[in-house]
């Protein structure tokens, strides 16, 4: 038996108010530069958390958007409940993009400066 960990390189969330998940599965509301968020993932996530990544919806099965924003971890913890590992923390919005410009933010995790 195994420790199944996952390393990730962007923070990926349901859309806003997805039924069936916890408010802090789902991308806020609006995407406001400068604030704060709660996130949680089930399963055990490593994160980079020495620089921005970037912030994705999430459809399930690998489907992603685009980086919706570029963000920074703040915190993030592992804890058990009901017998499974979850990943918690809270991250910063550094940057929003507009979702209708075809620019590319990041090349890996490194971000690319306009």
């Amino acid at each position: 038996m195994g420790i199944a960990i996952e390393f990730v390189p962007d923070l990926c969330l349901r859309l806003f108010g997805t039924d069936g998940r916890d408010s802090k599965e789902c991308l806020p509301k609006e995407l406001v530069f400068g604030e704060v968020h709660n996130f949680l993932k089930k399963g055990q996530r490593n994160f980079w958390m020495l620089g921005e990544f970037p912030l994705r919806e999430t459809k399930g099965n690998s489907f992603l958007s685009k980086p919706l924003a570029s963000v920074v971890l703040l915190e993030a913890a592992h804890f058990v409940k009901d017998g499974e590992v979850w990943t918690c923390g809270r991250y910063k919005i550094v940057e929003v993009y507009d979702p209708s410009d075809d620019k590319v933010h990041f090349d890996g995790l490194e971000k690319i400066d306009e």
